[in-house]
């Protein structure tokens, strides 16, 4: 495997699943490394990892937050952090096996073949998600529709939060100037790297629902999306 690959999994009250996701992680392909981001859970989620690291200690990072920021402010610590240890490949995803550990190796096979972002994608091959009520499906669903017509990003699941980057995308961004939280978030890294010629490639997956644990979905997430896609197509040319 060429060059170090860094999973970040950003935490807020994850203690129902952060020590499984962990150990599926490393059960399944323990040459990779993983960096949880943790926001000062009440809950003790960093007290578990902190545990775990002495059974992982050359695998297992932990950096705690002084509070809650926001899911991209989590992710731009982590790439900062992934920068500057030179790890080559960067994946996001959550903690509560919503995205599946074992897609892990296919999509960083496609990072190593031709791909510079890799996209964990619900919606590349028809509608793959698992116990989601059908309000939350069409909310996903539709709000890819709608960044693609503002946007021509092609891309299918533009909001996906399971995504692995090769290095160099995220040096080619000032990732101190992302702008948005939520899932506006994950389509500004996407429309970015896209504006810069990166090559973007969506691998299908089934995505399942959380069962153990709170969605940490709001309203004020939802708007930043509608409008945060606004934003990006009126400042296209300043992302080149």
């Amino acid at each position: 495997m060429e060059g170090k690959t860094l999973i970040i999994i950003p935490t807020y009250n994850e203690i129902e699943n952060i020590e499984s996701i962990l150990h599926a992680v490393f059960n399944i392909i323990p040459a990779f490394h993983v960096l949880v981001v943790d926001d000062n859970s009440p809950d003790g989620t960093a007290i578990v990892v902190s545990e775990l690291k002495k059974k992982y200690s050359d695998q297992l990072f932990l950096e705690v937050r002084s509070k809650k920021t926001g899911l991209g402010d989590a992710y731009v610590h982590g790439f900062r952090w992934a920068l500057e240890r030179q790890y080559s490949y960067v994946f996001e995803m959550d903690a509560d096996f919503s995205h599946n550990p074992e897609e892990l190796l296919p999509m960083q096979a496609q990072l190593l073949q031709q791909a510079d972002v890799v996209v964990g994608s619900r919606y590349s091959n028809g509608v793959n998600v698992v116990n989601w009520p059908l309000s939350r499906v069409l909310l996903s669903y539709f709000a890819s529709v709608y960044v693609r017509w503002i946007t021509h990003l092609p891309v299918k699941d533009a909001t996906a939060g399971f995504v692995g980057y090769n290095r160099n995308v995220l040096t080619s961004m000032d990732i101190d100037s992302i702008k948005f939280v939520g899932y506006a978030f994950q389509i500004e890294l996407k429309y970015k790297a896209w504006i810069k010629g990166f090559n973007i490639v969506e691998h299908p997956i089934i995505f399942v629902n959380r069962k153990l644990g709170k969605s940490k979905m709001s309203g004020n997430i939802i708007w930043e999306a509608l409008f945060g896609v606004l934003y990006l197509r009126w400042n296209k040319r300043s992302f080149k």
